[in-house]
């Protein structure tokens, strides 16, 4: 016969000391302490050595005038601006050369990590050539033979490189043509945002439509179609509100479009370059993990390769590239601040480095940078991980 449980006895409680729980608590507790403490006796000795120099701490110096200049800036700055605003404009440079690195080195990547499994033996050894060179050379010695070795071989100012007569290349860097919009422009951009919200609208209809009936519409061609028609119709019948601001050279400099500094061109390349190589190791190893049971049953369906690649293969070797490529990214955007070697202003080197010399500000100013590009590492975290979740197989 079985006893009721309230009948058996309860087990005796042991002493403190021996239960895992508050052991476990206790520690804690002590380690919290002593971080703390350990940070305000960091923060003490600080702010007294601070203080015996004579340093003011706070952050009223983004007031005062810089009386500086900076080579390019994507902002209204000029030397009569305040600190703050260099901030603004070295943050600015660090994040257009960010975007532009990674957009054109995912696609190097992708190029030529596929190239490398190409069945073409040279095109397959020249991709491995590029590969092998570049990813084993340091960043900061390419970065000096492209802008150094590279751009200083370009020709003077009289005898640039021209393409078209509107384009031209020589060692002050690129000019080319630059838009300027004028009154009712925008009517053209919000126009565009449109037609890239019908598109994706219209995908989605197809895509729901052939799960359905088996039949897909030629939705590429259709949405170029949406995406090209309803801005143009607008952009005519708003009067065509855009000019161009075509370069030309007067006296010794050229006036008008639009002025890339070779410190960027170098810097652009060098990190395009350097991390594109990795890239195609992520993209050939991504593709390589795909079982090739997938490729010989898409053959044996009739797909032709390039569909066999868009629509069989790559969708499931991003799943293991997306988490690589992050860290890529996060480690292109972090290798900008090696631009202060060739003098691009980024913001490493404009608040950083000359905002620090002036002000002597170097707490206050090396807690903002390091907040900024820990900002721009979690931000391209967030949105890789959003695309990762997006790109993910749905179990059901």
């Amino acid at each position: 016969m079985l006893r009721p449980s309230t009948s058996i006895p309860k087990r005796a409680r042991g002493p403190l000391w021996r239960d895992p729980q508050v052991r476990s608590l206790v520690i804690q507790t002590v380690l919290l302490i002593a971080l703390v403490g350990i940070i305000m006796l960091m923060i003490h000795n600080t702010m007294a050595n601070l203080q015996a120099r004579g340093i003011n701490t706070g952050f009223a110096f983004l007031d005062y005038r810089a009386g500086f200049s900076i080579a390019q800036t994507l902002n209204d700055y000029s030397s009569n601006s305040s600190y703050g605003d260099a901030f603004l404009a070295g943050l600015y440079n660090t994040l257009l050369v960010s975007i532009l690195g990674i957009i054109a080195s995912t696609v190097v990547g992708l190029v030529v990590g596929i190239a490398r499994l190409s069945p073409n033996w040279l095109l397959a050894r020249v991709a491995t050539v590029y590969i092998e060179i570049f990813r084993n050379i340091p960043l900061l010695l390419q970065i000096l033979f492209w802008y150094f070795a590279a751009l200083g071989a370009l020709p003077q100012l009289r005898q640039s490189l021209s393409l078209f007569d509107l384009f031209f290349l020589n060692q002050r860097g690129m000019i080319i043509p630059a838009p300027i919009p004028g009154e009712g422009f925008s009517a053209t951009v919000y126009g565009l945002l449109a037609a890239v919200v019908l598109a994706w609208g219209l995908a989605r209809m197809n895509k729901k439509r052939q799960a359905e009936t088996g039949q897909r519409l030629p939705i590429g061609w259709i949405n170029l179609g949406v995406i090209v028609v309803i801005p143009l119709v607008i952009f005519l019948i708003s009067g065509s509100p855009l000019s161009w601001s075509v370069p030309e050279l007067v006296g010794f400099n050229y006036r008008g479009g639009l002025h890339m500094i070779p410190e960027l061109i170098g810097l652009w390349v060098a990190l395009t370059i350097y991390t594109a190589s990795f890239i195609a190791e992520i993209v050939r190893s991504g593709i390589q993990s795909v079982s090739h049971g997938q490729t010989e049953a898409a053959s044996s369906l009739g797909l032709p390769k390039g569909i066999t690649m868009r629509k069989v293969i790559m969708p499931q070797a991003m799943r293991l590239m997306i988490p690589q490529l992050s860290s890529q990214y996060l480690s292109l955007t972090k290798n900008s601040s090696l631009a202060i070697a060739i003098g691009y202003p980024d913001l490493f080197a404009v608040f950083g480095n000359t905002t620090m010399n002036q002000t002597g500000q170097a707490v206050e100013i090396m807690a903002i940078t390091m907040g900024v590009y820990l900002a721009l590492s979690l931000i391209t975290s967030l949105l890789m991980n959003l695309f990762n979740s997006r790109m993910a197989l749905k179990e059901r």
